[in-house]
């Protein structure tokens, strides 16, 4: 089952909230509304989040990427729509037990940090705990614990203004940790960073990851921010999730102009993967290799490969052999079976523009959200291309 479902989410602020949801419906956008004194904030979003998942929403200013992170915990009551968060309808909760929902399963880490200058930095990490009524003892023990996590054992009797920012935003991270809560909710949690500090904040919250495996959703408007630590991301314009998928996806094949310009100064080379790029293995047999033999099967592209990667290697690693070499470099799974190879001119190939998006896709086919699909159509043969 899904950690977090978001259906057809919407948030209108100003006059006749319902009417404005009803309009949106019926194909008014949102220039025509705010003509009107209204906003929508967020318009008909559905995505889902898999359990250990980190799932990235971004996009400008003003996209309605915060309104629809505080929908998911209730801090703002959607106008539409519905939130699933291990099946249970968080929008139907009574105050009570979304306050409870709030204090010990879902936990939040803020841009500014968030933190009590009159609390030392172990009160501060513990602070979650206190408001769940956690014993004194056991409160001390767990926030020591998640300060240790984040790197900041020997700083708990240390006072907030005495920590550099980096270590202040460990602090708030070290706070949502202690609670172990099944979901955390990052709101542009490094963009006050330098940006040095900014990336290896980046490290470690990858470096968590790995150990804790928690479910993730990270808002934020740096798109190779974005790319580095999402494994889905949706990309918002004007309230809408303008496309929905892994950042090789969007790279690759960005739905529309507005994502294609996105994504125009990103390095490809160290976001897309070789197995993101790979071409069917059949496709080098019938070749020959540097040495003039013929490559008749798998065993064959293995012994004349100049590398053999795993599926998740980088393809900035793969220029030097490419280069020295004819014959393709041999792409592996787990258990060292050969899957696909990535020959020279296919490489050369996906460094250059972005695929277009389709004009007008065909039979859409909706697909999960949740594991880093986005829609997909008959016309293209099931890439993903678009969101939903």
């Amino acid at each position: 089952m899904s950690r977090l479902q978001a259906e057809h989410l919407y948030k209108v602020f100003g006059r006749r909230p319902d009417e404005a949801v009803t309009r949106l419906e019926s194909g008014a956008d949102r220039d025509e509304l705010r003509a009107d004194g209204t906003t929508a904030a967020v318009i008909d979003a559905s995505f889902t989040v898999e359990p250990g998942q980190i799932f990235v929403v971004m996009g400008l200013s003003g996209s309605g990427k915060s309104t629809l992170l505080r929908m998911l915990n209730g801090l703002l009551e959607p106008t539409a729509g519905r939130v699933l968060f291990d099946g249970e309808d968080v929008t139907s909760l009574s105050p009570r037990d979304l306050r409870a929902v709030r204090s010990s399963r879902i936990s939040m880490v803020f841009q500014h940090f968030a933190l009590f200058p009159h609390r030392s930095v172990l009160e501060n990490a513990g602070y979650g705990l206190e408001v769940q009524g956690v014993p004194r003892e056991e409160r001390t023990r767990r926030a020591a614990e998640a300060l240790e996590l984040v790197g900041l054992a020997g700083w708990e009797d240390s006072w907030p203004d005495e920590l550099s920012g980096g270590m202040q935003q460990r602090v708030g991270l070290a706070r949502a940790l202690a609670t172990d809560a099944d979901l955390l909710l990052m709101d542009e949690s490094f963009s006050a960073l330098d940006p040095l500090i900014r990336r290896d904040m980046q490290d470690q919250l990858l470096e968590l990851q790995k150990r804790l495996k928690k479910t993730i959703v990270f808002i934020t408007h740096d798109l190779n921010e974005a790319m580095r630590l999402g494994d889905a991301i949706a990309v918002m314009r004007d309230g809408r999730i303008v496309q929905l998928g892994t950042a090789e996806d969007i790279l690759v094949t960005p739905a529309n102009d507005y994502v294609a310009s996105f994504t125009q100064d990103v390095d490809r080379s160290r976001v897309l993967t070789a197995g993101a790029i790979m071409a069917d293995k059949e496709t080098a047999y019938g070749t020959t290799t540097d040495g003039g033999d013929e490559i008749r099967g798998a065993d064959d592209v293995l012994a004349a490969a100049p590398a053999t990667v795993s599926e998740d290697t980088p393809i900035i690693e793969l220029f030097t052999p490419c280069a020295g070499s004819t014959t393709p470099v041999a792409v592996t799974d787990d258990e060292g079976e050969l899957v696909g190879v990535v020959p020279r001119t296919r490489l050369l190939a996906v460094l250059g523009e972005p695929m277009p998006a389709p004009a007008a896709p065909a039979a859409e086919i909706p697909a999960q959200t949740g594991t880093g699909a986005a829609t997909r159509t008959a016309a293209d043969g099931g890439k993903a291309v678009a969101s939903a």
